[in-house]
């Protein structure tokens, strides 16, 4: 059985950036020029990254050993600007919180 470390990692980029997307354009666009299908469908998308990104976290967790303390910072990294980008590069120097 291979790791999912290298797919969440992936997920990790592609939820960071869904993210600065929603928050940087989406959410403009339907404030400032009133298109709120801006916000839907990149919402959808953001969403389906943020799910994924979390039961990834709990499958490499279990796959690597991590402590619980990897999980809890992945989960939250995921809620700020740049975190998913910033927990990627702690895991890849491989030191645990």
């Amino acid at each position: 059985m291979s790791s999912s470390l290298p797919l969440f990692r992936k997920i990790g980029i592609a939820e960071g950036i869904s993210l600065l997307v929603l928050l940087g354009i989406a959410m403009p666009l339907k404030y400032f020029a009133n298109l709120p299908e801006a916000v839907k469908f990149t919402g959808w998308i953001h969403g389906i990254l943020f799910i994924a990104y979390c039961w990834l976290a709990y499958m490499v967790r279990e796959e690597k050993g991590w402590p619980f303390s990897m999980l809890v910072w992945a989960f939250l990294a995921a809620f700020f600007p740049f975190g998913t980008f910033l927990f990627d590069k702690k895991i890849r120097s491989e030191k645990p919180f």
